[in-house]
């Protein structure tokens, strides 16, 4: 059943989060602080949200590409909407926030409802390396998906410090939870991978919050690095802007390739999401190659239009020589050989 007491997730132990050096007074802390709703910012975005005149759905339906079977080499990336992703990385699978439910919400009658369907089912997934969580707001972190993952795969939940509570409260095995902080990497074990090449997944920070309920900041927010093979690709998850994206490139970069959100964003909000030339300016940051824009398209949870974040991510991505892959939900894309962005949602934006 969706609708219950554990879809707001558990408690997380005291000993598991205190430690942290991001944790004090009681909650996680941002290395640079970062307002959620600056004063008098509610009204006006309610009312926009209410009123505005923005079209924030797609026209027609949106054009799905179902993934076939196919070999994991080499470095690929399929989007299946809003931030889940898939990354093949030198033999291995790593799925990031799959939230494959109709609405990201802990209700099953309100809250967004999807945009498009999945592309595939959940079932049909191949199996997977690590299954990794940005963090615990509900369309990165869902209950039904996790559960539905518990049964059709084996892969570890990865996730950070504190929202492995969630993942207990809901009956996933403990060892198949590893909680991190950021900066702490875990090495996955031989499984699948085809190439002899280990992966290791590190947990990064970014500039966001938390929370399923009331409560604020009890479980850790974080971006992530995934390396295989001397290859690697950073993920954002959800983020403001801020600097510590230099010292990540400088830390762990250069990067192959990166995933970074570009949507939901407003000045109601400015420091917990980005706008899309903050992304491209991330992405320099971080020193990355491709650009592959999430967290568009699939739910309604800002008022700008529906295609807006990603026709000002292409342009601020041309005007800075940055290459960028806007595929398709289920497109699946090679790195080394991206397609060319062709504007596929334009028709679709009214």
């Amino acid at each position: 059943m969706r609708f219950g007491p554990a879809v707001f997730g558990g408690r997380p132990d005291a000993a598991t989060v205190g430690a942290s050096p991001q944790y004090r007074d009681g909650r996680f802390h941002n290395t640079v602080a970062a307002t959620l709703l600056p004063r008098g910012a509610m009204r006006a975005a309610m009312r926009e949200m209410i009123f505005g005149k923005q079209v924030r759905r797609p026209t027609g339906p949106v054009p799905l590409v179902a993934p076939g079977t196919v070999p994991a080499e080499g470095l690929h990336l399929t989007w299946y909407g809003h931030a889940s992703t898939l990354v093949e990385i030198d033999g291995w699978r790593v799925l990031f926030d799959p939230v494959w439910s109709k609405r990201c919400s802990p209700f099953p009658f309100a809250g967004p409802r999807r945009l498009h369907p999945p592309p595939v089912p959940l079932a049909a997934l191949p199996q997977v390396d690590a299954i990794v969580i940005s963090h615990d707001h509900y369309d990165h972190l869902d209950l039904p998906t996790v559960r539905e993952l518990v049964r059709t795969q084996e892969a570890p939940f990865l996730v950070p410090l504190g929202v492995g509570a969630h993942l207990d409260r809901w009956r996933v095995p403990r060892q198949r939870i590893v909680e991190l902080d950021w900066d702490d990497g875990v090495d996955i074990a031989p499984g699948r991978a085809t190439s002899g090449a280990g992966l290791r997944l590190t947990a990064t920070a970014a500039r966001h919050f938390s929370g399923r309920l009331f409560a604020r900041d009890r479980t850790l927010w974080g971006s992530w690095v995934v390396e295989a093979g001397g290859r690697k690709v950073f993920y954002t998850g959800d983020s403001g802007y801020f600097d510590g994206y230099a010292a990540i490139g400088e830390k762990y970069g250069p990067f192959e390739a990166s995933l970074i959100q570009i949507g939901a964003y407003s000045t109601a909000w400015p420091d917990i999401h980005m706008t899309p030339e903050d992304a491209v300016k991330a992405h320099v940051d971080l020193r990355a190659g491709l650009l592959l824009p999430v967290h568009w398209a699939t739910f309604v949870l800002s008022y700008h239009s529906w295609s807006e974040p990603v026709d000002r991510l292409w342009r601020e991505a041309k005007a800075f020589d940055v290459s960028v892959a806007i595929p398709r939900p289920g497109e699946r894309v090679d790195v080394e050989a991206p397609p060319v962005v062709d504007a596929w949602w334009q028709p679709l934006s009214g």
